[in-house]
């Protein structure tokens, strides 16, 4: 989507991504790994009653569908960070996550005519409908403005 194309209120959606278990483990004993992402004998025993997925996984998931869903072939091009980031929930093998991102606000920069900003919230649901993560984002994007 463009930059134009972004309005509040508008909410953009990205179908279910099945999450496996060999992408979790993978994932986990590279870039987190505690035991109640990497040792499935060890996490049945744990808390949470098995293995979970890294929360940064989930937040890696998110980025890649709200990319494939809006960012892809727009004019964004990075972020200053993130305002909130909540895991409501624990990501599970196979499960069926999905993306539901609020657009809270689009505005050209005060400062800089050729710099467009949008805030927004993602939430990222299971096949459940519970949610499992909160995030809200601002974007960044380089406009023309006929230059």
């Amino acid at each position: 989507m463009k930059f134009s194309e972004f309005k509040a209120g508008m909410v953009v959606t990205h179908p279910p991504v099945v999450v496996s278990q060999e992408e979790m483990l993978s994932f986990a004993k590279a870039y987190d790994p505690q035991w109640f992402h990497t040792d499935v004998k060890r996490a049945e025993q744990g808390r949470w009653e098995g293995l979970i997925a890294s929360g940064w996984l989930t937040c890696s998931l998110a980025m890649r569908m709200a990319v494939d869903a809006a960012l892809h072939d727009s004019e964004s091009f990075g972020s200053p960070g993130l305002e909130k980031l909540r895991w409501l929930l624990p990501v599970r093998p196979d499960d069926a996550i999905h993306l539901e991102a609020t657009v809270d606000s689009v505005r050209i920069s005060s400062s800089r005519d050729d710099l467009g900003i949008m805030r927004w919230t993602w939430r990222v649901f299971n096949q459940r409908k519970e949610q499992v993560l909160e995030v809200e984002a601002t974007s960044l994007f380089e406009l023309d403005n006929g230059k």
